[in-house]
């Protein structure tokens, strides 16, 4: 019996994840010919505007990461080699030896897509050859074109938005301007710890880097706000165009249900309030906030859904944002619809970005977005990129059908890393090779016409145009 040999598709080629031809046309003709803008991530501004070398491979690519460190934990890893006092050697030998194990997570395509776009290594990492794949990477790193600044302009990275709290000074932010960096940096304004109050201790302490960074004695809650917008002030003569907020879900209530600044001098006494009266309390916070921004003319961004430190051990002994959070099951809809409503109803609801981690909320949010966008501005109110644990390829094409089965895909404003690593932007590569494979299996299905001028132009704006216009940078 004859065996027919089949060809084998190699991994990671040039046509990795593109299945059609006019897939390929697309991205390679027009999508992966756009600059990237990075418009939410976690990288250090000071690790920018100093231009930053890495001693070593791990310094960059595993400290931070708990996407990494909890895959280690799953495959039995002592904490000893992921954030405890192991060499870095040591650390990197330990990511290497679980990297074969992350098949079909998308660990396994970032890690390999990583090395051979900044390091031009083509090794698929194992035990076997860690050695040699950390001396090799670590040697590069410490030319002048592997520190921060030449890693982003290798990757043709033209802006990104850094994460701030108002607290934060931006002076590395004027330093990067100041020195003329090649890839802009600009500041996102981040005031979680505005109103994140259910410990009345800790939020005195942040009230007074508040009071000290705004100049504004912070002893009622008009202070509180006015010692914000302050720094709302300041943060938008410094090029910011954006907030962020991380939050469990939007809360909303009949404006004066509670008096605020009873419940605020509570909390400047020392004393708690329930539960009721902190969501009260956050609800409030935010919407003064979001006036804020649309009189400023910013954008606004909630990540909704997360469900933090749900290990208390773990939180204990590391600390938060060590890889022990989760996608949460809060209900969503109704108290967002109504909190957009209440801005939207002065005419003072900001252009906003609304990003799930439950991907049962997908349609909450495609629809959700509908209901706001007033024809003021293309696209006002958006259907974030898939975020954190649904930024993978699976999330990523929910999300994008999603958006394209309940609203308009080509308005969409894109990716961002949402990382903290310089060695992430191929994420933006990930994201505009899936979006053209399903844009070109329409085309092959007979489902969307093979108009490679206007499909280019669509998926050009949505890797770049889209976001350049959405948020104005640049603009005065």
């Amino acid at each position: 019996m004859n065996s027919t040999v089949l060809s084998k598709p190699t991994f990671l080629s040039e046509d990795f994840l593109l299945e059609t031809d006019f897939s390929k046309l697309l991205y390679l003709d027009y999508a992966s010919k756009q600059p990237i803008i990075d418009y939410h991530c976690h990288l250090s501004p000071h690790d920018i505007a100093n231009n930053r070398k890495f001693n070593n491979i791990s310094e960059i690519w595993l400290a931070g990461d708990h996407y990494k460190w909890r895959a280690m934990r799953t495959l039995g890893i002592s904490e000893k080699y992921i954030t405890g006092d192991a060499t870095d050697q040591e650390k990197f030998q330990k990511w290497a030896e679980t990297v074969p194990y992350t098949m079909r997570n998308p660990l396994y395509h970032w890690t390999h897509l990583e090395l051979k776009r900044y390091f031009g290594i083509e090794e698929l990492l194992s035990e076997k050859n860690a050695m040699g794949v950390y001396h090799e990477a670590s040697t590069l790193l410490q030319s002048e074109e592997f520190h921060t600044q030449g890693l982003l302009k290798k990757m043709n990275v033209e802006l990104v938005c850094s994460t701030d709290d108002p607290i934060d000074n931006l002076e590395y932010h004027k330093m990067a301007k100041n020195n003329k960096v090649k890839t802009l940096l600009f500041p996102a304004f981040r005031p979680d710890k505005a109103y994140t109050v259910e410990s009345p201790s800790e939020y005195i302490k942040y009230l007074n880097s508040l009071t000290k960074a705004s100049g504004v004695e912070i002893i009622s809650y008009s202070d509180l706000l006015s010692a914000l917008q302050h720094r709302v002030d300041f943060f938008d003569l410094n090029g910011c165009k954006l907030s962020d907020h991380g939050i469990e879900q939007l809360y909303f209530y009949p404006l004066g249900i509670y008096h605020i600044d009873t419940l605020f001098q509570r909390l400047i006494s020392g004393k708690s309030l329930n539960q009721e009266e902190i969501r009260y309390f956050k609800f409030h916070t935010l919407y003064e906030l979001s006036k804020m921004y649309h009189a400023k003319g910013w954008s606004q961004q909630f990540h909704l859904g997360a469900l933090r430190n749900t290990n208390e051990r773990m939180l204990r002994i590391l600390g938060p944002d060590n890889g022990f959070d989760s996608i949460g099951d809060f209900s969503q809809a109704r108290a967002l619809g109504s909190f957009l409503n209440l801005l939207d109803s002065t005419d003072q609801l900001a252009k906003t970005i609304l990003y799930n981690i439950n991907p049962s909320d997908n349609e909450v949010m495609a629809t959700m977005i509908g209901n706001f966008n007033d024809g003021s501005v293309k696209g006002k109110i958006q259907f974030g990129s898939g975020w954190w644990f649904l930024d993978q390829k699976d999330g990523m094409e929910k999300q994008i059908n999603t958006l394209s089965n309940m609203g308009l895909l080509s308005c969409f404003v894109g990716m961002l890393t949402d990382s903290r690593s310089f060695l992430s932007f191929p994420r933006h590569e990930f994201f505009r090779r899936i979006l053209c494979n399903l844009i070109g299996k329409d085309v092959e299905k007979g489902e969307l016409p093979a108009d490679e001028q206007w499909l280019g132009k669509l998926v050009s704006d949505i890797s770049y145009h889209n976001a350049k216009a959405y948020f104005g940078f640049g603009e005065k």
